[in-house]
């Protein structure tokens, strides 16, 4: 059977990581956690891209050996993953063997079939973004990179080997039109068969000059171009060429979940490098936005990050993961501010979800001497909002759409809270009235609903929610909690 393959961007070693970066990967890690917790097999890829101009300068900056640069920037990467609870099940860096082979594999396979063909390029190329601009781009934009806003470098007249992007320009639109989906959400859509159907130019995917790369097979002198490196990263972690059976258990993947800046290089360069290869495509190309600080994109490139560090020096680190999926749908742009993760914490976790977690297990203690009702039934209007939230999840979770996702759960938190004013269980108490047990064992059982279906989302405060109710029951189930069930309690899950 097919494994559910999600992908991160490779991330580029020419600093540390901050948010946007942290944005992409917790994203597939809920992804995956969320598929794996209905017991689907998935394969959850990140990494770091290693090769390249930018990255050579960086090193050289820090008056470092370029190597040792990426070895710890690697390491740095994989220290935040483990901080953010990230399960990935592959870390793959560029620099690595089995990538070099990969590559040069593909570069030689594209060589023979006709698809890369020597040439000359000369023309603007930004050190920065690691990319090739036409004159009329940067005409446009002042004489500037179109991208980052930085100085243009002219490469003149270097000896390259192209690969002919153009020629799949119809057959890039055939597949857009017939797999909608893959390029998503759907409002990144325009801009991209805009820029096919304009007409694609060839690519440039050596240099003569950039020394920090994988060597040609064809000629040593040069190297290859950093994104065509990076983007086969895809299969060569799948497997391709040598291990068929592991290739064919992952490939195509599912989802690469990517910035919005790098849309275009995922949704027309790489498909279009598959196609030429005779592979299947990717399911789904979703491109997120940005944070923004004080209106300005948050990047390395701009010098405004901030880390998740700097975040969780305040909240735990599941904080983090919840504010980037719970503050703005995953396919628009957002500001980023410490009073807006402080307002979230408050209003959701704290006042919502903690206060309902607090009421109901004191009413557990103090009516049932901290265990759930021995008898009663489920209350069928909260058990029926269950239900249509696990359905409903489910549905945004398949499209991307944490958002949606989060907002449906809280409406169920939100509910309960207001279940609990309208039932009265303190009055039902005094008075010794039998529907008790009733409303406390469905209020259980919301706290065992939000504690499981939430865990994807915020690993760390979910597991300290079981904590709370002696242990978890599985993957979230409607009217699944057990009568009779001790239930420990324990600290305020979110303190003001």
């Amino acid at each position: 059977m097919k494994k559910i393959y999600i992908t991160t961007p490779l991330y580029y070693a020419n600093a540390e990581l901050h948010i946007g970066h942290a944005y992409s990967t917790v994203a597939a890690d809920v992804l995956k956690r969320w598929h794996k917790m209905f017991g689907r097999e998935v394969f959850f890829l990140t990494g770091m891209d290693e090769h390249g101009e930018k990255i050579y300068g960086s090193a050289r900056a820090a008056g470092m050996d370029v190597q040792n640069w990426v070895d710890t920037m690697a390491e740095k990467a994989k220290k935040l993953w483990k901080f953010l609870n990230i399960s990935y099940d592959d870390f793959i860096r560029t620099t690595e063997a089995r990538h070099t082979k990969t590559v040069q594999f593909v570069f030689s396979r594209l060589l023979e079939k006709g698809d890369v063909y020597r040439g000359v390029y000369e023309g603007p190329y930004c050190v920065s973004c690691e990319s090739f601009y036409t004159e009329n781009q940067v005409r446009s934009a002042g004489g500037n990179c179109p991208d980052c806003g930085r100085p243009i470098t002219e490469i003149k007249r270097e000896d390259s080997f192209f690969f002919r992007l153009s020629k799949y320009g119809r057959d890039l639109l055939e597949y857009y039109e017939k797999n909608p989906e893959f390029l998503s959400p759907g409002d990144k859509a325009n801009k991209t068969i805009d820029t096919v159907r304009r007409g694609l130019n060839d690519l440039c995917i050596t240099r003569q000059t950039v020394k920090w790369g994988i060597p040609l097979p064809a000629d040593p002198s040069k190297t290859i171009y950093v994104w065509f490196d990076a983007l086969i990263n895809y299969i060569t972690a799948a497997g391709y060429p040598s291990d068929r059976e592991n290739f064919s258990s992952l490939w195509p993947a599912d989802c690469h979940i990517v910035g919005k800046e790098i849309f275009h290089f995922h949704t027309v360069i790489w498909p279009a490098i598959l196609m030429a290869l005779g592979l299947p495509l990717p399911k789904k190309v979703f491109g997120h936005g940005w944070w923004t600080l004080k209106s300005d994109k948050i990047s390395k490139s701009r010098g405004n990050i901030v880390t998740p560090y700097e975040v969780c020096e305040e909240f735990p680190a599941d904080v983090l993961r919840f504010f980037f999926l719970r503050e703005m749908p995953f396919g628009s742009d957002g500001a980023f501010s410490m009073d807006r993760v402080r307002e979230r914490y408050n209003s959701d976790l704290a006042n919502s979800l903690g206060n309902l977690f607090q009421r109901v297990e004191k009413m557990l203690k103090k009516y049932f001497g901290s265990k759930t009702p021995p008898a009663g039934e489920f209350v069928s209007a909260i058990i029926e909002k269950e239900r249509e939230v696990l359905n409903q999840t489910d549905k945004f979770m398949s499209e991307i759409n944490f958002y949606s996702a989060l907002t449906k759960i809280w409406k169920l938190i939100d509910e309960a809270n207001r279940f609990v004013e309208e039932t009265k269980p303190w009055v039902l108490f005094r008075e010794k009235n039998e529907k008790l047990n009733n409303v406390m064992l469905t209020l259980a059982d919301v706290l065992f609903f939000t504690a499981e279906i939430l865990s994807p989302f915020m690993p760390g405060v979910s597991e300290k929610m079981f904590g709370h109710l002696g242990g978890r029951l599985g993957k979230p189930s409607p009217a699944a909690a057990p009568k009779n069930r001790e239930i420990p309690g324990g600290k305020v899950l979110f303190p003001k």
